[in-house]
């Protein structure tokens, strides 16, 4: 089974087992929601989201197996993971980024191949999407409608209009 990370647990908050969570996941509500099932660190233990709520940068998570302090003492600096199964279906138009990566990245006007989806970043307002070219030289598109016309991920490429200045 294939497990993917959406936080880390940094710290405690309280006394009655809450722990500060670092979210590394674009659906912190859902992952964190009330009955949501997590495994947490390398041992993959499982556990039941109580409940969470935003906290300054932060998440505060109880899980139903934590009910004090010196258990969610324990969990300091563990990973928290998805099961692949458990992630669930996304809207049209929204990807996980494991399918993403790897896609051939096409010229929409010339059909031309231009190279591979490589890596993405999320460092603000919206993604970038690192390409390596079939020299394998590296560059980075944003994630916008103007860029980016069509993810075919049943065909296995992306359909792109690259701005001048881009490549």
């Amino acid at each position: 089974m294939n497990y993917y990370n959406v936080g880390k647990i940094v710290g405690t908050h309280g006394l009655k087992g809450e722990v500060k969570v670092v979210a590394v996941t674009d659906f912190p509500e859902d992952r964190f929601r009330p009955g949501s099932r997590l495994y947490v660190g390398p041992e993959r233990s499982e556990v039941t989201v109580q409940s969470g709520r935003p906290f300054k940068q932060f998440w505060l998570v109880v899980f139903d197996q934590v009910s004090d302090i010196d258990q969610a003492e324990q969990l300091k600096g563990q990973e928290i993971v998805i099961a692949e199964a458990d992630q669930g279906e996304l809207p049209d138009g929204v990807y996980y980024y494991k399918d993403l990566l790897g896609l051939e990245v096409v010229d929409d006007e010339t059909g031309e191949k231009i190279g591979k989806l490589t890596d993405i970043q999320a460092p603000g307002a919206n993604d970038i999407w690192e390409v390596t070219d079939l020299e394998g030289k590296s560059f980075w598109i944003p994630y916008i409608d103007d860029v980016v016309k069509q993810v075919d991920l049943a065909g296995g490429q992306v359909r792109v209009v690259l701005m001048e200045g881009l490549r």
